[in-house]
């Protein structure tokens, strides 16, 4: 599938449209690791519902399943064995936003992301305040660590920490511990959902429960608008994966959708997003995938580097029977 099927380089697709994403169809742009709650978003887009709706459809069921080893249920733990979940969703009609960072023991942070954007003056909660929110409105508890996790967390560190500190942990220095295991990290996985409804609305959405065996408190790019999400109905949509602090250093998602709103295509939006993040010097260096839709929905899924051939995205557009597979290109 050609990655930019949009107008020719330069123009901007929306001049005569200012209203937003007119007569662009139902559309879900996901990367591999939604795959599992692909149908449940199309379903709920076929059926008229919003964006933001098919958006938490479809990241709830992907939070709920243990085989996805870097979202929610069955997720890595943290250097204490801990899985701290972030999450993030975008309203792309009125530019409205909620996120959770760090929450622990709540099965669906996509959903208590939405509730912090509908019930509370605020954007982001993170931590223990997190927690508290999802309690009050009723969140769905769950103990997120499974069998099969702890034990992987287990042997990470009998595997890795000093005698020592073996006998001790966690009670022990974690820093340099978090760096050995972010260098081994090979997929820091997230999943990011993108949809435009019946009405044109765009929404984005991203759960995480971050890389494995991070430093405890660590927030991805996942809860961080403009960062890892970012969605405006007049110019497109945005969702990153992977390495998320170099998101946050370029404000990837945003940048994007700002350069898509500048006139750029959406394949030029993301090349010119490319070129910020290989400017970043310093810090922790990775490859990043950037998912992006232009508000006519035609998509571009691009990374700054090689993420190796288990990397692919799904796009679906009204009209198609199943989605169409796809690896990004890494200019």
């Amino acid at each position: 599938m050609p990655l930019d099927r949009g107008g020719a380089g330069g123009a901007d697709p929306g001049m005569n449209d200012p209203e937003g994403a007119a007569g662009a169809g139902l559309v879900l742009l996901i990367n591999g690791e939604g795959r599992c709650g692909a149908a449940a978003a199309r379903e709920r887009l076929r059926a008229g519902g919003r964006a933001l709706d098919a958006v938490e459809a479809g990241i709830r069921l992907v939070e709920a399943d243990p085989a996805v080893r870097s979202v929610g249920r069955g997720g890595d733990p943290n250097l204490l064995g801990e899985v701290e979940c972030d999450a993030a969703i975008m309203d792309g009609e009125t530019l409205q936003a909620g996120a959770v960072g760090a929450l622990r023991g709540y099965r669906h942070a996509i959903s208590v992301a939405r509730q912090v954007m509908e019930r509370l003056p605020h954007v982001f909660l993170a931590g223990e305040g997190a927690a508290r929110f999802a309690s009050e409105i009723g969140a769905e508890g769950d103990s997120l660590l499974t069998p099969e996790a702890a034990a992987r967390h287990a042997a990470w560190i009998a595997r890795h920490a000093a005698a020592a500190h073996r006998a001790a942990w966690p009670a022990v220095p974690l820093a340099e511990y978090a760096r050995l295991a972010c260098e081994q990290v090979r997929s820091r996985g997230t999943t990011v959902y993108l949809a435009i409804d019946r009405e044109g609305n765009l929404a984005a959405g991203a759960s995480s429960s971050g890389w494995s065996r991070k430093y405890p408190g660590r927030l991805g790019d996942s809860a961080v608008v403009g960062a890892g999400l970012y969605a405006d109905r007049r110019h497109g949509a945005c969702g990153c994966t992977h390495t998320g602090e170099m998101a946050i250093r370029a404000g990837t998602a945003r940048a994007v959708v700002l350069y898509m709103q500048k006139g750029a295509t959406v394949r030029e939006a993301c090349a010119e997003a490319l070129r910020d993040l290989r400017r970043l010097n310093g810090g922790l260096q990775g490859a990043l995938a950037i998912h992006a839709l232009d508000r006519r929905g035609e998509p571009c899924v691009a990374a700054s580097g090689d993420l190796g051939e288990e990397i692919v995205y799904h796009y679906w557009r009204e009209g198609m029977d199943e989605p169409e597979t796809g690896r990004p290109i890494v200019p």
